[in-house]
């Protein structure tokens, strides 16, 4: 009961602070979706931690770890590679963004290659992507709320209250709510996963030397890298495609809007990657459970830091890492759900039209809020596979985006709208029926030698989109100079 009072009182405390946040605040269109381009550092910091680490970071680390081992190791290195990629990244996109008051990612699409159907297109792509990582977001909230409850709060029981949750402070606050809660979220999951990383190793065996030591004579395949499938060559080409994927993400990328000026990217360019060393800790913690939790197969690898927590621990302190959880969960959700409402309003429905009634759009974003919010729970509830296979899918949906991003940063733009178009539709296409049959470049190509077959298979679309990109764009710019 301890466990499940604490949980309350922190899901409570998160929409006082989404109420308190709206105070004062006249919620336009671009107060709700960018907080009027006013965060300073310290708050585009929070909402970009808010976005990175998650449910995922919070249960899929240390599952991965309890199931594959040491290549868990790359969700740290691509997040502090992307990090240093933003130095140079983001202030070209918030300096156009800001130049022209753009408040989403299909906004910039559409601004910079003159094309309300690409705009339409990025849209459709970013909300396709967005929906399974709200299910990450869902699914890990409904895992983390009934086993820290001591089953008390019934999963399918969390993961509605949780949806209801989320709705209700992106609704009335929109980006400022989700900005103040991710403060509390930030500090609470440091606390929890730092002091989990370092205690529960020392407590079960005196050091980290002798956590390891255990762990190669019980399952030495876990420390290194295998001979197939998460080879080498898959570590290196997950975390490059990663870091590709990481600011095409619409919610990542339209909350660099939100900054007061360029400097806020490059001074967090410079801390965030120390940050990223908490993941570190949860590395420590998945190791500890192959120990100490044995026997979890296949998607139960995911329980594998909350079991271990209800193990090693009152009722308090399993509250405490209860909330820390709930708030992983809670503070992306909402940006995702805020970021696809705004994207299927603005850049969908009035997406081909040539003016729009801003308060309008507002309106519908936040009717889209709900809309969009049960559509992801009814995936949760229809089962699904374990968290790192959902973010794999949505990381091969959204960078479809890189090549059309990229060029348009180029002080000469090499692609055509109709290039873009046609190599973002090529690669979600290729995507999907890769995802839906579970294909990689070994079963597509059986005869290539294992260093090439092993590189990740969103490699594959992402290829056939920059070849159809740029043929395309070759062959419509040479149509319209001839029609000159």
């Amino acid at each position: 009961m301890t466990a499940l009072i604490i949980i309350s009182a922190f899901f409570i405390l998160t929409i006082i602070l989404a109420v308190r946040a709206k105070q004062k605040q006249k919620m336009t269109l671009e107060n709700w979706a960018v907080g009027n381009r006013s965060f300073n550092t310290v708050f585009v910091f929070l909402l970009t931690a808010g976005e990175v680490y998650t449910t995922f970071s919070f249960l899929g680390g240390s599952g991965w770890t309890y199931s594959k081992g040491i290549s868990a190791v790359y969700v740290m290195v691509y997040i502090a590679l992307s990090y240093v990629s933003s130095y140079f990244l983001l202030p070209l996109i918030w300096s156009y963004a800001n130049k022209h008051r753009l408040v989403s990612q299909s906004d910039f699409f559409a601004k910079k290659y003159d094309s309300k159907w690409l705009g339409v297109i990025v849209a459709l792509v970013g909300v396709i992507a967005i929906v399974p990582i709200i299910v990450i977001q869902l699914k890990g909230l409904g895992i983390i709320v009934s086993l820290t409850s001591y089953g008390k709060i019934p999963m399918n029981t969390a993961i509605i209250i949780g949806t209801l949750g989320i709705i209700l402070y992106s609704v009335l606050s929109g980006i400022r709510g989700v900005a103040w809660i991710s403060v509390l979220k930030d500090f609470m999951i440091l606390f929890v996963i730092v002091f989990m990383g370092i205690y529960l190793p020392l407590h079960y065996f005196g050091s980290y030397g002798e956590l390891f030591t255990q762990v190669a004579e019980v399952k030495p395949e876990l420390l290194t890298f295998p001979k197939t499938t998460y080879t080498v060559t898959w570590f290196i080409s997950t975390v490059l495609f990663y870091v590709l994927g990481f600011y095409m993400w619409p919610q990542v990328f339209a909350s660099t809007f939100t900054a007061k000026n360029a400097n806020t990217f490059r001074k967090n360019a410079i801390i965030s990657p120390i940050y990223t060393l908490m993941l570190l800790f949860v590395i420590f913690i998945g190791f500890t459970a192959v120990i100490k939790v044995p026997g979890l197969q296949g998607d139960e690898s995911d329980l594998a830091l909350i079991q271990l927590a209800i193990d090693s621990f009152n009722p308090f302190f399993v509250g405490i890492i209860g909330a820390a959880g709930m708030l992983t969960a809670l503070v992306p959700g909402s940006m995702l759900l805020m970021t696809a409402s705004t994207l299927f309003s603005k850049n969908i429905v009035y997406g081909l039209k040539e003016g729009y009634d801003e308060a309008r759009v507002a309106r519908l974003s936040k009717i889209f809020v709900p809309i969009l919010g049960g559509l992801s729970c009814l995936f949760v509830f229809q089962g699904g596979n374990a968290l790192a296979a959902i973010l794999q899918v949505g990381y091969s949906l959204i960078v479809q985006l890189c090549p059309a991003l990229f060029a348009s940063l180029m002080k000469r733009n090499p692609v055509t709208t109709a290039g873009a178009i046609s190599g973002i539709v090529t690669g979600i296409l290729i995507t999907i029926f890769i995802s839906n049959y579970s294909m990689t470049l070994a079963t597509i190509f059986p005869s290539l030698p294992r260093v090439i077959s092993d590189i990740n298979i969103g490699f594959l679309p992402l290829l056939a989109n920059i070849l159809v990109t740029f043929m395309v764009s070759t062959f419509t710019k040479k149509t319209a100079n001839f029609g000159h």
